[in-house]
């Protein structure tokens, strides 16, 4: 898990890089063709089944389009406005997303510890998104909410996913609905794929692409789901805690961004907040491979 934590701080630094030299939708295909390829080839070598049963090809669909044309889609260009420390830390608030969720569908209890958990929580990250002012629309604030939105997707592929989860195993799942969301952004290839763009890029641009498509899509959620095969997964969830702190210190080491009050303040009130979350008596999801 202290390769996880780290692999998923690398993340936000790949995907900061990648957008300074290329555009969010370019870097978008270029990583779904490595992971959905690499995932592709890995279910070509393990038994049956390789594809979703008829049955099962809607949710794989809609799953899909969640984690891919979605979430990642709008992480991408969330990183061109803001920071790779408030990415992390508001992808933290993904067990209190899914928490929510699953407490309006009723499948969860109500607690009063993971109340005040979550007014915590959505107190830091309001700390985050108002910090610079509502005139710096265009800036950290807009990066901010698309940040949101893709945590959102994340959270509804995270509760959507869980059927696929217990029928098939977490490893098709998170390999078919790569491919289906690659699928799915096929038809924009000829407009925004822009080969002759990535071929002219620097080699850290390039080396970011492999990165996100690798490391970030295939390696890190491979390591979190043999984690979770040797140990409860309430203690693996306390190592998404440290994800923000090892983005800020990463980003601010190799990318040279500020740690700025907001992120000390916001992310205190995050992490406080999903800690008392994940101990009212229940057992919180974290952001998976991280990530985005």
């Amino acid at each position: 898990m202290s390769l996880h934590v780290a692999l998923s701080a690398l993340t936000y630094l790949a995907a900061k890089r990648g957008v300074a030299e290329l555009p969010p939708f370019t870097l978008l295909l270029w990583r779904l063709a490595v992971s959905a390829g690499t995932f592709a080839v890995l279910l070509a070598t393990l038994p049956r089944p390789r594809v979703p049963p008829p049955e099962a090809r809607a949710r794989v669909v809609l799953l899909g389009l969640l984690s891919g044309p979605l979430n990642q889609a709008l992480f991408l260009a969330a990183m061109q406005r803001t920071t790779a420390a408030h990415g992390a830390l508001i992808f933290s608030l993904t067990p209190l997303g899914v928490y929510l969720v699953e407490l309006a569908r009723g499948r969860e209890r109500p607690s009063w510890s993971a109340l005040a958990g979550i007014c915590l929580a959505l107190a830091g990250v309001l700390v985050l998104l108002l910090a610079h002012g509502l005139g710096a629309l265009w800036g950290l604030f807009a990066g901010d909410l698309l940040l949101v939105g893709s945590l959102l997707a994340w959270v509804f592929y995270t509760t959507e996913g869980r059927v696929l989860v217990s029928a098939h195993g977490p490893f098709r799942t998170s390999a078919w609905s790569n491919v289906a969301g690659a699928g799915l952004l096929v038809p924009l290839a000829p407009w925004a794929l822009h080969p002759g763009l990535l071929a002219a890029s620097s080699v850290m641009a390039k080396a970011s692409v492999a990165y996100l498509g690798l490391g970030s899509s295939v390696l890190s959620y491979l390591i979190w789901f043999a984690a979770l095969g040797r140990t409860d997964a309430s203690k693996v969830a306390v190592f998404s805690n440290l994800q923000p702190v090892a983005t800020a210190v990463a980003a601010w080491a190799f990318l040279g961004e500020r740690i700025g009050w907001e992120v000390v303040v916001g992310g205190a009130l995050v992490l406080v907040g999903v800690r008392l979350t994940q101990g009212a008596g229940r057992k919180a999801l974290p952001p998976g491979a991280a990530h985005p």
